[in-house]
């Protein structure tokens, strides 16, 4: 029996081993999508409790607590901290075969250095190593990035955000990680939303343009690009229900656009139309400003009503979606790739059934400006597992060149979740060292260092153009 999460835990052969100890464990991390709050590094807080840490604002924890029969009251409720911690604890304990027992426990290990398994047993033991070590300056926001040997991240930020908190960081000479803005205009998308009206307008006074146009929401957009990519933006992302390619004339556009600037109701195919439009011409601009096309496809949102009007989004009542049609997402690359306006774009589906589309899909726009210029993303949100990870690489590796992936982002509110890069390090790692042990690849070390450091990291560093350093071979 082997120990519980050692220092070869996932690792199934002398090779993965190999592998990750050799050149993979000790690689920076690239942090190219996450959702932190920016002015959380700017005030490098510091976390009173490990509740604070781990349950605010983890809606992973909270679908499982629930699934544990846990009352509100403990997971989003006023209950105090550490009757919270303690529920979590006991639905941990519970959670065999789950990913959130191994990222929690790579968290304790790495963070706290805490070697045994959390329960509701040990949940005082650990609710008081936690709590002391938290104080110390390492554990600061700022001191929690640097021990994760993280380079560079990128937040997500509205086009109407002032962005002054990025810039507090960069004027910041005592803390040396890039933290760069990344472009998420799905306001400005979804003219279904009731808040659609009233964010133009505020997009307009941030722009200083008056929108009662489609061209002038066009002319806002641009303007406020402009304000990202002075500071540093090179990537954009898009949260969509699926990818869609409606095309419509400009009149049709501008007279959905009226209807949506007051709130009238609007068809399915209306949305489409104007949808399209609007990231069509996101896409012409990011291909000229040398941006990153992130699109996040298939999640049915806010599931729960009852539960919505209580709490709002992105409280754990998501699902996938099986709605994704492959002739839609073609069609809308083509429409930019025809006019050689097709960004780099990596493609995310929420849905695993969607692995061998997006790999075929993307192996149809591929060219020679790029390696790797269209990419499959890595598992995303339900699937960042090791089965999710496993059968999304083992996808992109059977349909097209898995050594020009650009690995895994942390997608995560948390802090703590820089271990993720751990876990699908060693994931990666396992599955290439039993390809090699199986004879499918030859042990060629040199080789399988630059495929293993390219996926880590060396590859998102040249794939999104940061003023970052690749790391050399042999320098692990």
């Amino acid at each position: 029996m082997k120990t519980f999460m050692d220092e070869n835990f996932l690792l199934r052969s002398e090779c993965a081993q190999k592998l990750y100890h050799s050149f993979a464990e000790n690689m920076p991390i690239l942090d190219y999508h996450c959702h932190i709050n920016p002015q959380e590094i700017a005030e490098n807080r510091q976390f009173d409790n490990i509740t604070e840490v781990w349950l605010g604002g983890d809606h992973y924890k909270w679908r499982q607590m629930r699934s544990n029969g846990v009352d509100e009251y403990y997971i989003t409720g006023d209950a105090p901290a550490r009757e919270k911690f303690q529920k979590w604890a006991e639905t941990l304990e519970k959670l065999i075969g789950n990913p959130l027992y191994h990222w929690s426990h790579l968290e304790l290990k790495r963070y706290f250095g805490y070697e045994g398994h959390l329960s509701g047993e040990t949940a005082e033991e650990v609710w008081q190593l936690c709590n002391a070590k938290l104080q110390t300056p390492e554990m600061s926001v700022r001191g929690l990035i640097k021990q994760s040997g993280v380079t560079l991240i990128c937040t997500t930020d509205d086009p109407a955000d002032s962005l002054k908190w990025h810039q507090k960081i960069k004027e910041d000479d005592t803390f040396d990680v890039q933290v760069l803005p990344a472009w998420r205009p799905d306001k400005a998308t979804n003219i279904e939303a009731a808040i659609f009206p009233d964010y133009i307008k505020q997009l307009g006074n941030v722009s200083s343009i008056d929108i009662k146009t489609f061209k002038d929401l066009k002319k806002a957009i641009l303007s406020r690009m402009e304000y990202f990519d002075q500071r540093g933006c090179l990537v954009s992302d898009h949260g969509l229900d699926y990818v869609m390619c409606e095309p419509a004339s400009e009149e049709e556009v501008e007279s959905i656009f009226q209807k949506g600037l007051t709130g009238q109701p609007l068809s399915f195919t209306e949305i489409a139309k104007y949808k399209t439009a609007f990231m069509l011409f996101l896409g012409r601009e990011y291909h000229r400003l040398g941006w990153v096309m992130q699109l996040h496809y298939g999640c049915k949102r806010n599931n729960n009503g009852l539960m919505f009007t209580k709490l709002g989004p992105d409280t754990g009542y998501d699902c996938i979606n099986n709605f994704a049609p492959a002739d839609q997402l073609a069609n809308f690359l083509d429409n930019l790739a025809s006019a050689d306006e097709l960004p780099k774009t990596i493609l995310y589906s929420l849905n695993p059934n969607d692995n061998a589309v997006i790999g075929t899909i993307i192996g149809c726009f591929q060219d020679s400006s790029a390696a790797g210029k269209l990419q499959q993303g890595s598992a995303w949100w339900f699937n960042d597992h090791k089965t999710g990870m496993t059968e999304q690489m083992t996808s992109l590796a059977n349909l097209g060149v898995l050594s020009n992936f650009v690995g895994m982002l942390t997608d995560s509110r948390s802090f703590l979740s820089y271990t993720r890069h751990e876990y699908f390090r060693r994931i990666l790692c396992d599955l290439i060292g039993s390809w090699v042990e199986n004879g499918e690849y030859p042990y060629d070390e040199k080789a399988l260092e630059k495929i293993v450091k390219g996926i880590c990291y060396n590859n998102a560093v040249a794939y999104f153009g940061f003023d970052l350093e690749q790391v050399n071979f042999n320098n692990s």
